[in-house]
């Protein structure tokens, strides 16, 4: 990779791991498992799993990425020549990309709603609106695939003519722009939730610590949350960290995107749950909280259709942020693999991705409950290609700790992570053990979701452990010790 492809400012790959971690999850799922799993309770184990888990393998992707200066399934492929070891292992650069373009599929559609209540909002459609007014709005919406098709094609085309721009003009411009203008919109959704909400519930809801509400699936959920939040496994990081200056702190990013990943969820949820509680609705997670709760909110409070439109802005940056994070890596595969220009290789991931996301669309209306694809898989397609990205995405993981655990040389480690013998000695530890038992413990945890398929992924998750294990000790690199 050129030395031009380095980010040109040293902030740049905080802003671009920031924007591709906060998305909608942030703002519809971490603030509402916090409130119902004991508030204060559950961001101790989130924090606790956060440092234990998520900064550890964000650390090991980065490096990845850095090191190779490549995009994920290039940079692997190096990685591997170059440390003598398996060229099974590229497998991590193959799972990331096929977690991108899976989750860009269905991420483009759901994102593409806001769309729809950011022009509801602003031209004051829903003011003064009833819950059941709402709701069915709602569902029209899953039942129209020709308008949700329009909304999911504007919205990958723009995340596409961002990264069609290239890294610089494009990807860090318009991070540059679109991350401050975020937190400062966030802001002033906050102001309004502390004004015309009742803020002060919010904040009982989310930070009221009580262990005896924590229960074991809160716990799975909070490591599982420290996982998904850092967008670890998807290529995203990896592409990014390629571009990072190499006198750029690890560590200090690890922990930064962590903190402010963290920091928007809560401001988020102290704003979102401000308005809801202070309107008298139901808390709630998911599209239902963002979709048909927020919109009744904002419908019986002062200036609401216009902070309403502002908050769905919001919404459309933060997924827009996420999504230009999601096309980078098969993209630049693709440049690097083919030779491609940068707005070809765009253009071939967007359009594929786009006509995967067909697939969602027609999972909420055509192809809903009682049709052939439902009798086959037991699910929607939506639901099955969600399923699929709930198990790349922990495999990949897993994966990218034990070869940064086990397949990198000390030296090297040391070189990338340029910090004390002591904090290299625990992040090695946490690395090489505990990031990896933890990631498999909630992937086991998620799978029984789908019936029948427990012990099968099981097995297969310990003969994948057992072959990396076996990998890499056959082809030591050298200096391991």
């Amino acid at each position: 990779m050129s030395g031009q492809n380095v980010w040109t400012h040293k902030g740049t790959f905080l802003l671009a791991a920031v924007g591709s971690a906060v998305g909608l999850g942030n703002l519809w799922r971490f603030p509402y498992l916090t409130g119902e799993n004991g508030g204060g309770a559950f961001i101790l184990v989130y924090a606790l799993t956060i440092f234990a888990v998520g900064i550890p393998i964000l650390i090991a992707e980065i490096m990845l990425g850095r090191t190779s200066r490549q995009s994920p399934i290039m940079g692997m492929r190096h990685l591997t020549k170059t440390h003598g070891t398996s060229r099974a292992w590229e497998t991590i650069g193959w799972l990331g990309a096929a977690s991108a373009f899976l989750i860009l599929s269905f991420y483009s559609v759901i994102a593409g709603w806001a769309i729809h209540y950011t022009w509801l909002m602003l031209t004051g459609s829903l003011v003064g609106a009833d819950a059941q007014t709402i709701s069915d709005g709602f569902d029209a919406l899953l039942a129209a695939p020709g308008l949700m098709t329009l909304y999911h094609t504007l919205f990958i085309a723009a995340s596409a003519l961002i990264v069609g721009m290239g890294i610089h003009k494009g990807i860090e411009s318009g991070l540059r722009i679109m991350m401050p203008a975020l937190f400062v919109i966030l802001l002033v959704v906050l102001a309004y939730g502390v004004v015309n909400g009742d803020i002060g519930a919010a904040a009982s809801f989310l930070f009221t610590f009580n262990i005896a509400d924590l229960s074991l699936e809160g716990w799975l959920q909070a490591m599982g949350q420290s996982f998904f939040t850092l967008s670890l496994g998807m290529g995203a990081i990896m592409a990014y960290g390629a571009y990072m200056p190499s006198n750029v702190s690890l560590t200090r990013t690890a922990f930064a995107v962590a903190i402010v990943d963290t920091a928007v969820a809560m401001v988020a949820g102290l704003a979102i749950f401000a308005l809801v509680f202070g309107a008298g609705l139901e808390t709630g997670q998911g599209p239902g909280l963002m979709f048909v709760t927020l919109p009744l909110a904002f419908a019986e409070m002062p200036f609401g259709a216009l902070v309403g439109g502002v908050f769905f802005i919001l919404v459309l940056g933060a997924a827009i942020s996420s999504s230009i994070s999601l096309i980078e890596p098969v993209a630049a595969f693709l440049v690097e693999r083919f030779d491609m220009t940068r707005p070809q290789a765009v253009m071939i991931m967007v359009i594929a991705a786009w006509a995967m996301g067909l697939l969602t669309v027609v999972s909420f209306n055509i192809w809903a409950e009682g049709t052939l694809f439902h009798t086959l898989f037991g699910r929607s397609a939506f639901e099955l290609i969600e399923l699929l990205t709930n198990i790349f995405m922990p495999v990949g993981g897993l994966l990218i700790a034990l070869f940064a655990g086990w397949a990198l040389t000390q030296s090297e480690v040391m070189k990338e992570l340029g910090s004390s013998v002591t904090w290299f000695k625990l992040w090695r530890f946490l690395v090489r053990f505990v990031a990896p038992a933890a990631v498999a413990f909630v992937f086991l945890r998620t799978i029984p979701q789908v019936d029948g398929y427990f012990i099968p992924a099981l097995g297969a998750l310990l003969m994948i452990g057992a072959f990396a294990a076996s990998q890499l000790w056959l082809n030591k690199p050298r200096q391991t010790t």
